[in-house]
């Protein structure tokens, strides 16, 4: 991979293929999960498909103290004018659905459209009545044990089953999460906790926005219908899309996910 230095961080990325750019923003630090689906032939033949290492994952910077949705926006920016990229569309999955829609609210002129795939919103009723793994995996990493942790947490997000579809798709790519399990449990998790998204915030997101959810994370855990339900309502410009997957989607269905995107895409070129 590349390295871009971007202030006082390094940033490794890829860029393949040729047309609209498209900016794919890994969940927290699952820094392959868009590996299957930058090989979907409807997406790598069509797009210019920016892929990157978030801060604190494998090769890029790692960096010590919190860092903020903000500041992993203002990373994306500054990677896209390193690139000469001015605008492009914008793909972020869970919690980087979240630092998606920062970087609409912050450097808006960068993103054309945002495909949102079940962004970890905070302000939904079962955050509270659901999230309760999330506290037992946080104990499992203070305790010293990393991979119990992380598979305590993916059992919650993305059901009990998640490991043979996970090694399926990625397969030896576990260790590469226990390895970076401090930056999730004590970087991810504040700047998710700490990051605010109200109805005052959607309403100034004027792109078109592609909300999309698995049909069995849908049937799994209520949290999903929820935050769908939250983005519909709150955003301007938004279209709903559901495939068939849990939360892992674009590591479970690439291909269902790859369509979407590219039809999503097709409506609204740059």
């Amino acid at each position: 991979m590349d390295r871009a230095k971007l202030g006082n961080v390094e940033i490794e990325y890829e860029v393949k293929g040729d047309g609209e750019p498209v900016v794919l923003i890994h969940p927290g630090i699952f820094s392959d999960w868009f590996a299957p689906l930058r090989k979907e032939p409807i997406l790598a033949s069509q797009y210019r498909l920016v892929h990157f290492h978030r801060v604190g994952c494998k090769g890029s910077s790692r960096v010590e103290g919190s860092v903020s949705f903000v500041e992993q926006a203002a990373h994306i920016n500054l990677l896209m004018g390193h690139l000469g990229i001015g605008q492009a569309h914008v793909v972020g999955h869970s919690s980087s659905g979240n630092v998606a829609l920062q970087l609409a609210l912050d450097s808006g002129e960068r993103v054309h459209s945002i495909a949102v795939l079940e962004p970890a919103l905070m302000s939904v009723p079962s955050v509270v009545t659901s999230r309760v793994f999330v506290g037992a995996a946080a104990e499992r990493f203070r305790e010293g044990d990393a991979a119990a942790a992380i598979d305590i947490f993916l059992k919650g997000t993305c059901g009990p089953q998640y490991r043979p579809l996970l090694e399926k798709a990625l397969p030896h790519s576990f260790g590469q999460y226990v390895e970076d399990a401090r930056i999730f449990f004590e970087q991810e998790f504040p700047a998710l906790q700490q990051w605010s998204f109200t109805r005052d915030h959607a309403q100034r997101i004027l792109q078109p926005v592609l909300a999309v959810v698995g049909s069995r994370s849908l049937e799994y855990d209520p949290i999903w219908s929820e935050r769908q339900q939250l983005l519909l309502e709150w955003l301007p410009n938004v279209e709903p899309l559901t495939v068939n997957a849990t939360h892992l989607l674009e590591v479970e269905n690439p291909r269902e996910v790859a369509e979407g995107l590219a039809k999503f895409f097709g409506r609204h070129p740059l």
